[in-house]
């Protein structure tokens, strides 16, 4: 069952909401990493460091990433489902889908750094970071959809850190990355937490991963 994360460290700083993808009986899909524990107690050993969990290299299905991704082989068709979105809205916005997808990581046995007996997504491969894109030239016969500058005709790169507040030329790449994040936000089948620039730490990334729980902070208040 999909739960929603609720102590006294994280109430009141995390938008919470229901999965829609929850069946009539109140269940999500089953999901492999599901029932594994998500906190431990302050100091103890984390679940990761027996080194018993399977972990894959990843280079992405209809993307790539600019390196192999360690990831549990559950979360596979997450980010399978991620590339997806990222193409979709890519066209919409460039005419054509990126090169390389960029991230700061997946598997990395630790603890959530605010909250130390909470177990991170990412020590069970259950998680990645996303920075940003790289997106070659544009080729014969894609074309840029209307009132989108010429220079977007050449390869360049989007960046959270560099185009999240982006004005002027950056604008684009600013509302690219936040249709992105809508888009992402509007799929809780594929990641149910999401984190960006309004959660501390996160300026430079999004944090995407398929907990059991429900969370969701991106967007900084207007």
């Amino acid at each position: 069952m999909l739960r929603t994360v609720c102590s006294g460290l994280l109430a009141g700083l995390l938008l919470f909401a229901p999965a829609p993808s929850l069946a009539a009986d109140g269940h999500r899909a089953p999901y492999t990493l599901d029932d594994l524990p998500r906190t431990v107690k302050q100091g103890a050993r984390l679940p990761c460091e027996a080194g018993t969990l399977p972990m894959v290299s990843y280079k992405g299905d209809s993307l790539r990433y600019q390196k192999p991704l360690r990831v549990h082989p559950a979360f596979l068709p997450q980010l399978a489902a991620f590339e997806h979105i990222v193409e979709r809205v890519a066209r919409q916005h460039y005419g054509r889908v990126p090169r390389r997808i960029v991230h700061l990581g997946g598997y990395s046995c630790r603890r959530m750094r605010r909250y130390p007996t909470w177990v991170s997504e990412h020590a069970i491969g259950n998680a990645i970071d996303v920075a940003g894109f790289d997106f070659g030239p544009q080729a014969p016969g894609e074309t840029l959809p209307a009132g989108q500058p010429r220079a977007l005709r050449n390869g360049f790169e989007v960046r959270l850190e560099r185009h999240w507040q982006g004005k002027g030329t950056a604008a684009p790449h600013s509302a690219f990355l936040r249709a992105l994040a809508q888009a992402v936000i509007e799929r809780p089948d594929v990641f149910n937490v999401i984190l960006g620039p309004a959660w501390p730490g996160h300026h430079n990334h999004f944090h995407l991963d398929h907990a059991p729980y429900r969370v969701v902070e991106v967007f900084e208040p207007e």
